[in-house]
């Protein structure tokens, strides 16, 4: 495909609205629908346009979809009025970021094939914020040949793009980056409360922590969020109980053990039952302090995320 390809995009989201607010950017500007048209309309200061229906992004050459749910991607790609409704009117190739499980790409797939549109896999690691500052990981499975045609746009959308195989293998890549994002931020929270307990300041212990060989791209820009306890959602408890749900019965599918997986479910569910379900998923950090009979206070320590500036 040429570099000067007509571009949809499904779903202005948090994340939606950056990436495709990037695309817009980099000389790509997709026409965007969403079920809020408000959103839609946020992205056009950047270049984007607004579909006024999903019919309206059947004529492009490629559409993306990036929503929350399984639902909702079999709703506005087969749908009454969805992109896939019409089969002698649809994109040529359809792009899916959104993280759902394999059963439900494995499908969506099918749907595509009998319709002649070549469709890739292509979930995300990251947030909106990661998402704006061009630093999202993408992995993206499907045919090479249509990979390689639309690789230019991915790029754009995010830092590193990788090829991981034929099929829907990307979304178990995904499942399984996700299934360590919850084990990762529980110990973060466990060693964090450990340390402040003990005497040290939460802003302290993690610049020492991100500035180690154990620090990482992640636990810096979660950092803010551990030390002013800003909460403001950038995944949530139930998101992720979504994806622990997804990783623990392909574990049970394939006969693999997950013993931390598991354990950390169960402190992930522990936090959906507290019913702060709108919060970040950093609120593990507050669940571990309860459990450790501390109450915790914000720090008013400006703090590096490593997104380009301090929180």
């Amino acid at each position: 495909m040429p570099d000067n390809l007509t571009v949809g995009w499904i779903g202005a989201g948090r994340m939606g609205a950056a990436m495709a607010t990037r695309l817009a950017r980099a000389g790509h500007p997709p026409a965007v629908w969403n079920r809020t048209r408000a959103k839609a309309e946020a992205t056009t200061a950047a270049g984007c346009s607004v579909a006024d229906e999903i019919a309206d992004l059947r004529s492009k050459d490629v559409v993306f979809t990036m929503v929350s749910t399984t639902a909702d991607l079999e709703e506005v790609l087969l749908g009454e009025g969805g992109l896939l409704a019409d089969p002698a009117d649809v994109p040529d190739v359809l792009v899916d970021c959104s993280t759902v499980s394999t059963e439900s790409s494995e499908f969506v797939r099918a749907e595509c094939l009998l319709r002649g549109v070549a469709f890739l896999a292509a979930p995300v690691s990251g947030n909106g914020k990661v998402a704006a500052a061009g630093k999202l990981s993408i992995a993206v499975s499907g045919p090479r040949d249509v990979f390689d045609r639309v690789r230019h746009l991915l790029n754009n959308i995010g830092r590193s793009v990788t090829y991981v195989g034929e099929g829907d293998v990307a979304r178990l890549v995904k499942i399984c980056h996700n299934l360590m994002l919850g084990v990762v931020t529980q110990s973060l929270a466990e060693i964090t409360v450990l340390a402040e307990k003990g005497g040290v300041s939460r802003a302290a212990f993690l610049e020492f922590l991100n500035d180690s060989v154990m620090g990482s791209v992640f636990t810096r820009y979660k950092s803010p969020a551990f030390v002013h306890l800003d909460y403001t959602p950038t995944f949530t408890p139930l998101l992720l109980r979504k994806d622990f749900d997804l990783g623990l019965a392909v574990g049970h599918e394939l006969d693999v053990p997950m013993p931390l997986a598991a354990l950390t479910a169960q402190l992930v569910q522990q936090t959906v039952s507290s019913g702060r379900v709108t919060e970040d998923f950093a609120i593990l950090l507050d669940q571990q302090a309860a459990a450790s009979g501390m109450t915790l206070k914000p720090e008013d320590t400006p703090v590096d995320d490593g997104l380009g500036g301090a929180a």
